[in-house]
């Protein structure tokens, strides 16, 4: 069965991002759940359908007898870190439309940069095999690949030199996300926007990548709300179609390290997914006029941009080049800053952007918004979403 179209996203809720706040894990989660759950008009008695991150410390229970939510009738978690973030909401929307809920809370909280810093790297973890990854990164972290940075590092270098794409390629990424976060009073770059020369004089982090070119590290929670189509008609009238939700792994995937593929210049995980959207959706690249990009290091932007077809393969420095993905350009992306300039919440927060959108209420908002792509991590097995204006789904 074909989920386009049957579910949507009612309400959107969010804490403040910060660097330390402050407050446990479960209050930021439940915090975010209760503003999105006030965004749709749902009281928490109607909830009956959770849906997190596997690596999320916030159980399902403890969400619901925190909200007060009557009874649960399903819940579940989605493996992979931020490529789990639209699996949220395509597992919410597959429930749903199965008749295994009828109201589901899809949401994600954390301290990462005040608790545990996803980007620091933990050698002696690996080692011990007390990473959850440590049976492949075992192969990796003796010679220094210990860090999300490294890791990506190595697939940007052979991008670079198969397609001629350089650091100042990757720097515009950035810059676009910093523009849009300056304007944007919920980011955490508020009013510091960067130029690329400012990017290009930030200092490495993992050959070729600058400290420019790696996203935050930030405190603070995201919920979605999720209900059928039909239900969505009686409620406030904020709901945001769910075209297309989609979850991907490709041949011999590995967490960040599938170095053993004979091309590791693209991300076929993305691809698979790519595929999944526009055949649910009825729609291609030509039809959507912004999108979320997960955007934790910028190389992988461009390759995510050339995976679902807004340009060739190896294309995607010139596609950028003139502003395309800036407020005015063909393709604006990550109009809220992104992971880069807004904060890192594991790509939840570039669905409420994508949300907020497909409304019209975004701070900058794209005009005559039909259709939004928003995609989740990279690197790992991920998951991606189109999300359509009422009345102009397809």
């Amino acid at each position: 069965m074909n989920l386009s179209g049957r579910t949507a996203i009612v309400g959107i809720g969010a804490t403040e991002f910060s660097k330390e706040s402050g407050r446990s894990e479960l209050q930021l989660c439940l915090e975010a759940c209760k503003a999105a759950l006030d965004d749709a008009g749902i009281t928490p008695r109607d909830v009956d359908g959770l849906v997190t991150f596997s690596m999320d410390s916030s159980p399902s229970i403890m969400v619901g007898r925190g909200l007060g939510v009557a009874e649960l009738r399903y819940f579940s978690l989605v493996d992979y870190g931020g490529g789990a973030a639209c699996a949220t909401v395509a597992h919410a929307a597959a429930a749903i439309t199965a008749g295994l809920a009828d109201v589901v809370v899809c949401y994600r909280a954390f301290n990462e940069r005040s608790g545990r810093r996803f980007g620091s790297g933990d050698a002696a973890a690996q080692a011990r095999g007390d990473s959850p990854m440590a049976q492949h990164f075992g192969y990796y972290s003796p010679y220094g690949l210990i860090t999300p940075a490294a890791w990506v590092a190595m697939a940007a270098r052979r991008y670079m030199h198969e397609y001629g794409a350089t650091s100042e390629d990757f720097g515009r990424v950035a810059v676009a996300a910093r523009a849009h976060a300056a304007t944007n009073p919920a980011a955490w770059f508020y009013e510091r926007p960067i130029t690329l020369a400012e990017h290009q004089s930030s200092k490495l982090i993992a050959d070729p990548l600058r400290l420019l070119d790696c996203c935050q590290e930030s405190d603070g929670g995201v919920a979605l709300v999720v209900v059928s189509a039909e239900r969505a008609r009686d409620l406030p009238g904020k709901e945001v179609l769910i075209a297309g939700a989609a979850q991907g792994s490709a041949h011999d995937q590995q967490m960040m390290t599938s170095y053993y593929r004979e091309d590791i210049t693209g991300l076929p995980e993305m691809g698979t997914v790519a595929r999944q959207l526009w055949n649910q959706s009825g729609l291609g690249a030509d039809d959507i006029q912004t999108a979320v990009i997960y955007d934790h290091f910028t190389p992988f932007v461009l390759t995510q941009l050339e995976e679902f077809g807004f340009c060739g393969r190896g294309e995607a420095r010139d596609f950028i080049r003139d502003g395309a993905i800036h407020l005015g350009g063909r393709l604006p992306l990550n109009t809220h800053g992104g992971q880069l300039g807004e904060a890192y919440i594991h790509g939840m927060n570039g669905i409420a952007e994508a949300v907020r959108q497909a409304r019209g209420t975004a701070v900058n908002q794209v005009s005559d918004v039909h259709h939004v792509l928003v995609t989740a991590g990279t690197g790992v097995p991920t998951s991606g979403l189109v999300l359509s204006a009422v009345g102009r789904q397809p």
